[in-house]
């Protein structure tokens, strides 16, 4: 077990360090025989038992790496050595998680270890991008301008998808009060008054028939049909997160949806030239920014795309430019300005700049999906709860016109 203590020494001054022992009593005799009094002594428990969710609550979120890095770039700026900058980090962070993922990043420093393996460890928190940019920043001597640059791209990325969270609030909203309604309407309301109407001996409208049968059936089997949906929804779910094959059809089933797919590739691209310009800019070889590109676009088909840009374009002897224009995925505008950058010596650039185009196209093209839903949900509902109050009134006319 790890424990990481703190005690003075003669002198009055305070030390900090961390040392494996079996139990807090041999690190009571070890800080005895170097002449220290303890002032506090706890266990580190290991950064794993944070992955598995262990500490409650406590996963690492954008914003604890926004806060590192933007952090670490401005202690590395006034002069602080990164070991300092790290240990002055550890007492900042109240956070668990963080905190242990930091004693362990300063404990693989004082042991020589580059500071992106703690990193590499923890791939469900951080990046192969991040990774990389981090590892070229150490082997470049620039450090301070990556963390800093990750810490503008990681802002932007949260601000990104706070804008299409909030944009889409609505129509979850309504998506799902409207859906309780119906269930309401279909399992309660809808079977009470198709009894009413059965056991009066009224022969209803075959239209009304049908109607009040599908509301008998789901009220009568209403906890099968929401266990079913709610497999199917997990299976869906599963095959999507677990399976390259599941996110394939998922995939190939909502990009047939022509505003969806629009938005799906616009952040595809947003992404690609994003992270591309930044591992560019960071000193990464072209080969190796394209493959670990491809990893993060979050599409399959430009995940593919890129890769044979990159593996039977460019590693073939092709310019950028002509590898790129064989990929029908990728709009002309930006295979044409790739291409011209790539002559000027400025692609880096040029990529950030489509970046930051498409960001505002993605918001833009959401608020159009959102003016797109909105009505053709209210107009499913309006028909739904317009067809189940035909079927009732029908009924009741045909009851008032037999006296």
């Amino acid at each position: 077990m790890r424990f990481h203590y703190t005690a003075s020494q003669p002198n009055g001054k305070i030390i900090e360090g961390d040392m494996e022992a079996k139990s807090s009593a041999e690190i009571l005799v070890y800080l005895a025989k170097q002449g220290l009094k303890p002032v506090s002594l706890k266990a580190i428990r290991d950064f794993e038992e944070v992955k598995k969710g262990r500490i409650f609550g406590q996963l690492i979120t954008v914003t604890d790496k926004v806060f590192l890095t933007k952090y670490l770039a401005l202690m590395l700026k006034v002069g602080t050595d990164l070991l300092k900058a790290v240990d002055i980090l550890i007492s900042d962070f109240d956070k668990p998680a963080m905190k242990t993922l930091l004693i362990e990043i300063r404990s693989n420093l004082e042991k020589g270890l580059p500071f992106f393996t703690t990193f590499a460890k923890y791939p469900r928190y951080f990046s192969p991008v991040f990774v990389n940019l981090v590892k070229a920043g150490e082997a470049s001597g620039n450090l301070e301008k990556i963390f800093w640059d990750l810490s503008v791209s990681l802002e932007r990325e949260q601000e990104l998808r706070n804008k299409i969270r909030s944009t889409m609030t609505y129509p979850v909203i309504l998506l799902v009060a409207s859906a309780l309604i119906l269930i309401l309407l279909v399992s309660f309301a809808l079977p009470k008054i198709a009894n009413i109407f059965l056991s009066s001996g009224i022969n209803p409208p075959l239209f009304s028939a049908v109607v009040f049968s599908i509301g008998l059936f789901v009220g009568k089997y209403l906890w099968f049909i929401l266990g079913f949906l709610l497999i199917f929804g997990f299976s869906i779910w599963y095959l999507f997160s677990k399976t390259l094959a599941g996110r394939k059809i998922v995939f190939k089933f909502v990009l047939g949806i022509p505003v969806i797919k629009e938005v799906f590739k616009q952040m595809a691209i947003q992404r690609f030239a994003s992270t591309l310009s930044s591992l560019l800019s960071a000193g990464l070889p072209i080969l190796d920014s394209l493959e670990i590109t491809a990893g993060a676009v979050g599409s399959e088909n430009m995940k593919e795309s890129l890769m044979r840009i990159s593996r039977e374009g460019v590693a073939k002897g092709l310019t950028i430019g002509e590898a790129f224009g064989r990929e029908p995925i990728f709009p002309k505008m930006i295979t044409n300005l790739i291409s011209i950058s790539e002559k000027a010596g400025h692609f880096e650039t040029i990529l950030a700049t489509i970046a930051d185009f498409y960001e505002s196209e993605i918001e833009s093209s959401i608020k159009s999906l959102v003016s797109f839903l909105e009505p053709v949900l209210l107009l499913i509902i309006g028909v739904i709860i317009g067809t189940i109050a035909l079927a009732i009134i029908v009924p009741i006319y045909q009851l008032v016109g037999q006296f």
